[in-house]
């Protein structure tokens, strides 16, 4: 399993994101975008959108979320119980 986390310097979600991660346990592989602009072309062209936090898990894209959506994504996944 590979997780990606786009997040901004200074974004209330992305950080209760982050949080939420690593209390759950889950490695995850952090971008973030305001001062890398590689990292938000890259987010943009995987999710078709510039608001964060975007996850990246395997391919698939939960754009624009926050932790309770991050929470019943990874579930539905069978990632977390």
């Amino acid at each position: 399993m590979s997780l990606i986390i786009y997040t901004k310097e200074g974004c209330p979600w992305c950080d209760g994101a982050r949080e939420f991660l690593q209390s759950a346990g889950v490695a995850y592989e952090e971008r973030e975008v305001r001062s890398h602009p590689d990292f938000m072309q890259e987010m943009e062209a995987k999710s078709g959108q510039t608001k964060a936090p975007t996850i990246d898990l395997d391919g698939e894209i939960l754009a624009d979320t926050d932790a309770p959506a991050i929470e019943a994504f990874l579930k539905e996944r069978k990632i977390l119980s």
